[in-house]
């Protein structure tokens, strides 16, 4: 009989994270949880300290995201708890897996409103999978093991743990769980054959790629159905990655100010194949898209959680399958005759290639982002990972630059404002030998701009590119729109953020013209530290072909 020998709680715990593979994880430390990290102090589980909570939470997310594997997290109780949201946030609509470790009060004082004591049920019940407070230490690797279960299985979320104070330093023999292995659902041989059946008789399919539960192996499984049928193939909001913008098939993404014919080819297609997505709010044009609950076009919907599967969209087919098993099902497939719409597809190739083209670009100012654009596509690397918060800035990645390797695109669909620089220091600190851009606009940057002391401090090269327009932009372009010319609340006033880089010990450099920025970039990548471009655009620039003037003008005239 094998004797297991007795281990406390925080010992236990992270004796469960390496049994489940874990190398990384996020933290901002807290005396509730000090076992933990006195456990971790001999582990080889790699620590990184952060600097505020959110942006604990978003690396890990981001993490996440890229590996498909749990993010982890660990905050203290209360403030660091709530501070954690937007990131629990961020993976509840993003289908992210995470576990956020959270500290409690100890056992004997729960249920007193206790210093920083919260009900962790009651606070992340509509946004996590799962929520659970371990107060026994004998059954951390049941919950620890169902953690990681439900946060990678069906739509992957996150999963909330609450760890009682005095049960991290009491002690407990109890075996360590076996390594969590994630289930795929494939399609069956019928649902197939219906499919090839419904793309026979088509006359203008669509294919739209959305969700989570993806891998390298699945977007080239993929590639090859789509090439095989000769199929437009559409991205959902910020899952770019998803599709090579190179291939011949590709013709765009359904994102915030999407191409106007693109959306024209969805609305007059026939069949519409939805794989891994929910088309939610934003990819669906404000639900107005497809019909609810009965499509005008034929759907094929194919997720991997059946919650999903009639949840919006009642569809001719619903297939119950994760991406990556359907992904490989469906590369097997060849069409039976010739298809019909070949020409389409090469159509709806040629609107995606004159939409995305920064070329003929021109906005106010004498920073011209088309130029800068056009510029980053020339001398990065195409596996460059971008990464971004919310506001219009954005647009200038989503709409320029070619994704064109899976696992390089990091970017809420939850629009959360600071997660590009946190998600950045994620993904480098996952991958140190690829390249990571940040773009991030003004507002967007001081949400979490403090997470740069973290890259400086693990030495991460990252670099970003910080666009000023000394305003909440698109709160700005929003109010020109329903209140014209009633500005209030969303001017800012900026530091000097090539200064703000440097006194943290990055690099930094001011970029006012676009002559300025190719040698500036030169020199950021060439430094070898965290670097921020503190590029100064014009106000007017609001988005890559309107002005605040054009906006206030046409909402006056329709007044």
């Amino acid at each position: 009989m094998t004797t297991i020998s007795s281990r406390t709680g925080g010992q236990i715990l992270v004796d469960q994270l390496i049994v489940h593979g874990v190398q990384q994880l996020f933290c901002v430390p807290g005396e509730s949880f000090l076992a933990v990290l006195d456990a971790l102090h001999d582990a080889s589980i790699a620590v990184s300290v952060c600097r505020q909570e959110g942006g604990a939470a978003m690396m890990a997310e981001a993490q996440g995201k890229l590996t498909g594997r749990p993010g982890i997290c660990f905050v203290t109780r209360g403030p660091g708890a709530t501070n954690a949201t937007a990131g629990v946030h961020i993976a509840h609509q993003d289908s992210t897996p995470l576990l956020l470790f959270v500290g409690q009060v100890a056992r004997g004082a729960l249920g007193r409103e206790a210093f920083q004591e919260l009900d962790y049920s009651a606070v992340f019940g509509t946004m996590a999978k799962w929520v659970v407070q371990v107060d026994d230490a004998k059954r951390l690797p049941e919950l620890v093991s169902r953690a990681f279960h439900v946060a990678t299985s069906g739509r992957p979320g996150p999963v909330v743990i609450a760890l009682s104070e005095d049960m991290l330093t009491e002690a407990a023999s109890v075996a360590d769980a076996l390594p969590y292995a994630v289930t795929e659902t494939h399609p069956g041989a019928a649902q197939l054959a219906e499919l090839q059946d419904r793309l026979a008789k088509a006359q203008r399919p669509v294919v739209i790629l959305g969700g989570s539960r993806w891998s390298e192996a699945a977007v080239q499984q993929f590639t090859a159905f789509a090439e095989a049928f000769s199929l437009p193939v559409y991205c959902s909001f910020r899952r770019q990655m998803l599709f090579s913008a190179k291939h011949t098939s590709y013709a765009g993404d359904l994102g915030l100010g999407a191409n106007p014919r693109l959306l024209a080819r969805i609305r007059q297609s026939d069949l519409v194949l939805l794989v891994g997505g929910r088309l939610s709010e934003v990819p669906s044009q404000g639900y107005e898209l497809l019909g609810i609950p009965t499509p005008q076009q034929a759907l094929v919907h194919v997720h991997a959680d059946a919650d999903e599967l009639g949840k919006l969209y009642r569809a001719a087919q619903s297939i119950h399958a994760t991406p990556q098993a359907f992904a490989q099902a469906v590369s097997t497939l060849h069409p039976t005759a010739p298809v019909a719409w070949t020409a389409e597809t090469l159509a709806a190739r040629e609107d995606y290639l004159r939409w995305s083209d920064p070329a003929p670009i021109r906005i106010p100012g004498p920073l011209q982002m088309g130029e800068v654009m056009q510029h980053l596509r020339e001398v990065l690397p195409a596996d460059t990972i971008f990464c971004n918060g919310a506001g219009n800035f954005a647009t200038w990645v989503h709409r320029f630059w070619p994704f064109t390797t899976y696992a390089s695109q990091l970017a809420p669909t939850s629009g959360s404002m600071g997660y590009g620089l946190p998600a950045g220091v994620g993904a480098k600190r996952l991958w140190p030998q690829r390249e990571v851009v940040v773009f991030a606009g003004d507002g967007d940057f001081m949400m979490h701009g403090q997470e740069f002391a973290t890259a400086v401090q693990y030495g991460l090269p990252i670099i970003v590119v910080l666009l000023d327009n000394a305003m909440f932009g698109t709160i700005r372009m929003h109010q020109e729109r329903h209140y014209p010319g009633r500005v209030s609340a969303t001017q800012l006033k900026n530091p000097d953020f090539c200064g703000y880089a440097q006194v943290f010990g990055g690099h930094g450099e001011r970029v006012t013209t676009t002559a300025e920025f190719a040698p500036a970039l030169a020199r950021a990548r060439a430094s070898g530290k965290p670097a921020i471009l503190h590029c100064l655009l014009d106000a007017q620039a609001i988005t890559p072909t309107s002005t605040l003037d054009g906006i206030r003008k046409a909402a006056l005239a329709a007044a």
